[in-house]
């Protein structure tokens, strides 16, 4: 209409101001919840190696995944478990805090069962879950009722006695016995020689050294060998299946920098790690020190050594074979604190022997001294 000066651009909506914050009554439920848990250590999950119960839910999960694996011909796709631990300790959460503080005066209890919190994972254990191959070690792990989770069985093996024990006696114990392809064996373990059957255990579990000690000094000839930086694990092997042959009660060697029982040494000592107690020790002098106290003569196998192996007097008594690495043979302090040195007479030119031979021979001479006395 003319002459109307109403101005139609002109805002009439007030402006909108800001929204209320919610003095941060709110906050939490805008923090995420922390990292997704691994399957591992998801109760739900087929992949559950938890310690605790596995669920009824879970266990059809694992159960249907093993019977479509073998029908398949593969490895199934499952946790182990048992094998990681999954649950709170028994005082809570470790807040830093003393166990009273954390309890709330004490009427909190401790929390147990799976621990499902996000991100909140165990510390994986060093060495994981390890898959003995051959029929002499399955058989004589299972002889020796060694922890096992599964046997896998190759398709179109061949049955002799060791295999129908170890299929009798996988049975017997509850193990899971899984038939799959070569191929996938073959896979599974890197193409080592297998005869088709592999049976996976826990990590290794290794004696205290204190009790190695105490337990081998109830025998009438106590007989030890110390592996003094050994790293290849078919030598580990090797020495413990000359120390089960010879009479010996025990091995015992450095945590770091050294071989552990492995499945390479499980498969190499035919066995015999099942029956002769490993030791692990922080300090390989140390400990050796504290056997001499304990009335044990420690030699060192030393090319150069002063002592002839076959005029080795002290083979009656307790005693602890100490043997080198492959490489620089043994470690000052170690050499240092040995009583004796001693050398393996060769005819040839050749420097020395291998580690595992070096204790072959050494335990067998000890043992015919102990026999026969001279």
């Amino acid at each position: 209409m003319p002459g109307n000066s109403r101005n139609v651009s002109k805002r009439v909506v007030s402006k909108k101001g800001a929204a209320a914050g919610s003095g941060g009554k709110n906050r939490a439920g805008l923090k995420g919840r922390g990292k997704t848990l691994p399957a591992d250590e998801r109760p739900w999950h087929k992949g559950y190696s938890g310690t605790e119960k596995l669920p009824e839910k879970t266990a059809r999960k694992q159960d249907k995944e093993r019977r479509a694996a073998a029908a398949e011909g593969r490895a199934p796709k499952i946790g182990m478990p048992g094998s990681k631990d999954t649950t709170w300790g028994r005082g809570g959460r470790n807040t830093g805090r003393p166990m009273q503080q954390q309890r709330a005066g004490g009427k909190l209890p401790g929390r147990g069962g799976p621990r499902v919190a996000p991100g909140r994972r165990s510390n994986p254990t060093r060495e994981g879950p390890e898959l003995l191959l051959g029929r002499n070690p399955v058989v004589e792990a299972l002889r020796a009722a060694v922890p096992a989770t599964a046997l896998y069985v190759a398709q179109g093996i061949d049955i002799d006695e060791r295999i129908t024990e170890i299929m009798r006696t996988a049975g017997d114990r509850g193990i899971p016995i899984l038939e799959i392809g070569r191929h996938e064996l073959d896979r599974m373990t890197g193409g080592v020689l297998h005869q088709g059957i592999g049976l996976q255990v826990p990590p290794f579990a290794y004696e205290d050294f204190d009790d190695l000690i105490a337990a081998s000094l109830e025998q009438t000839a106590p007989l030890l060998v110390a592996l003094d930086g050994v790293t290849d694990p078919r030598n580990v092997g090797a020495v413990i299946r000359s120390v089960a042959a010879f009479g010996g009660q025990g091995v015992f060697m450095t945590e770091r920098r050294a071989a552990g029982i492995t499945a390479t040494a499980w498969r190499t000592s035919a066995g015999a790690a099942a029956r002769v107690p490993v030791s692990q020790v922080v300090n390989l002098t140390r400990a050796i020190k504290t056997a001499q106290k304990a009335g044990f003569t420690a030699i060192g196998l030393d090319a150069d050594g002063e002592t002839d192996l076959y005029q080795l007097e002290a083979a009656i008594g307790p005693l602890i074979v100490v043997v080198g690495s492959e490489g620089r043979g043994l470690s000052r302090l170690v050499g240092e604190t040995c009583d004796l040195r001693v050398s393996i007479p060769m005819a040839s030119d050749v420097e020395s022997l291998n580690a595992s031979v070096a204790a072959a021979v050494t335990l067998a001479e000890v043992a015919r001294r102990r026999t026969y006395g001279q």
